[in-house]
């Protein structure tokens, strides 16, 4: 059998439609990057799909394995005990499928030096 691939992109969720353009932003870089890789973005709460439902389509797709990538930017609530749920509750839905989940945007080291040079620029830009 072979394996097919994904990568399902995680957020919170907001009432408002434009708080969600960031992550649709890095979707879509995604998508560039790789044409063939399907990537989802999926929401904890407030905006859909919600992640079971994005899971659900890719294993109507026949993907057989799911990189989940929490674009969070702190271990809270929501990733120590709301995506573990979460997850239990999809794994028995689809056991065929295989979730490996990423560490948090948060927690990448790479991540938080980048947005530490990009303050840093912002606040040179302003006292120059």
């Amino acid at each position: 059998m072979t394996t097919r691939s994904a990568i399902i992109l995680f957020a919170h969720g907001a009432r408002d439609p434009e708080w969600a353009a960031p992550f649709r932003r890095i979707a879509a870089r995604l998508r560039e990057a790789r044409s063939n890789l399907p990537v989802q973005l999926a929401f904890l709460e407030l905006m859909q799909p919600a992640l079971a439902d994005a899971v659900a389509a890719m294993a109507a797709e026949g993907i057989t394995r799911i990189t989940l990538v929490p674009l969070f930017l702190a271990q809270g609530g929501h990733l120590k005990e709301d995506l573990p749920r979460l997850l239990n509750d999809i794994r028995r839905s689809h056991p065929g499928i295989t979730i490996d989940v990423t560490e948090a945007i948060g927690d990448s080291e790479l991540l938080t030096a980048a947005i530490a040079d990009w303050a840093l620029a912002q606040h040179m830009s302003f006292t120059t």
